[in-house]
C-alpha cells in the first residue's frame, strides 16, 4: 500500500541520517585526537629544546667560569671584585652569546645522538684537548666543545677513521696538525674541561663532520658541505 512504501522511506531515510551522523562524528573525533597528539608532540619537541639549550648553557656557564675563577687568583682583588668580575664575564662571554646563539640556531635539528664505537682512553683524552688548545685555543667555550664534538661524530661515521688518533692524524684532516702547530701549544685546563663536555653528549656543533674559518679558508670543496652553524670564527657543516 501507498503509506506503507511511505513509511519504508522515511525510516531508511531516517537510518541514512543516523548513520550519516555517526560517521560525520567518528571523522570529527579522529581529527581532533589527531590534532591533539600533533600538539602534545609539538609541544614535547619543544619541552626538549628547552631542555637541552639550558644544559649547554650551564655546561658552557661552568667551564667559562672555571676557566675565568681559575685567572683571577693570582691578581690578588680587593674583596668583593672577584664576584663583579665573574658576573662581567658571565653576562658578556654567556649571556649575551647565548640568547643570540638560541634566537638564531639554525634550521637543521640535531641528529640523536650515537653511542662511540670504542671507549675513548686517557691518552686519547690527552690528544683530543691537545686537539682543542690548536684548532680553537682562542674560540668560545661551546666553540672548543664543538671541535671535539666534530672528532666524535667523524667516529661514528663510517666514512672516517676507526679511532680517534687515526681520525686526528689523517692527513689534511687538520690544519694545526699538518703545519706542526699541534705539537706546540700548550694545554690549559679549560681544554680538558671542554673535551669532558663533549665526551659526556654536548655537542653544540648539532651533528657536524667539519669546521674551517672562512676568513682563511682556501678550499673551495668546504663550501659546498651543509652549514649547520657558527660558533665564534667557525663555521660547522654535514
Amino acid at each position: 500500500m501507498a503509506w506503507q512504501s511511505w513509511w519504508r522511506r522515511l525510516v531508511t531515510g531516517g537510518q541514512l541520517i543516523k548513520d550519516s551522523a555517526r560517521f560525520a562524528n567518528k571523522i570529527m573525533l579522529t581529527r581532533l585526537q589527531d590534532a591533539g597528539d600533533t600538539i602534545k608532540r609539538k609541544a614535547l619537541a619543544a619541552n626538549v629544546a628547552a631542555a637541552a639549550w639550558l644544559r649547554a648553557a650551564w655546561q658552557a656557564t661552568r667551564g667559562e667560569m672555571l676557566r675565568t675563577w681559575q685567572e683571577l687568583k693570582p691578581l690578588r682583588l680587593p674583596a668583593g671584585w672577584q664576584a663583579r668580575v665573574l658576573l662581567g664575564v658571565f653576562i658578556l662571554t654567556i649571556l649575551i652569546p647565548g640568547i643570540n646563539y638560541y634566537l638564531g640556531r639554525p634550521a637543521l635539528p640535531p641528529p640523536a645522538t650515537k653511542p662511540l664505537p670504542v671507549a675513548v682512553r686517557a691518552e686519547e683524552t690527552n690528544l683530543l684537548a691537545r686537539l682543542v688548545a690548536a684548532e680553537a685555543g682562542e674560540e668560545p667555550y661551546p666553540g672548543q666543545v664543538a671541535v671535539v664534538a666534530v672528532v666524535l661524530n667523524r667516529l661514528r661515521d663510517p666514512a672516517f677513521p676507526k679511532t680517534i688518533p687515526g681520525i686526528i692524524f689523517e692527513p689534511w684532516a687538520f690544519e694545526s696538525v699538518a703545519n706542526g702547530h699541534y705539537w706546540e701549544v700548550q694545554v690549559r685546563p679549560r681544554d680538558y674541561a671542554a673535551t669532558r663536555d663533549a665526551l659526556n653528549d654536548w655537542d653544540p656543533s648539532n651533528g657536524a663532520l667539519y669546521f674551517f674559518n672562512p676568513a682563511t679558508a682556501t678550499s673551495a670543496w668546504i663550501w659546498t658541505r651543509p652549514q649547520v652553524t657558527q660558533i665564534g670564527n667557525h663555521i660547522f657543516t654535514r
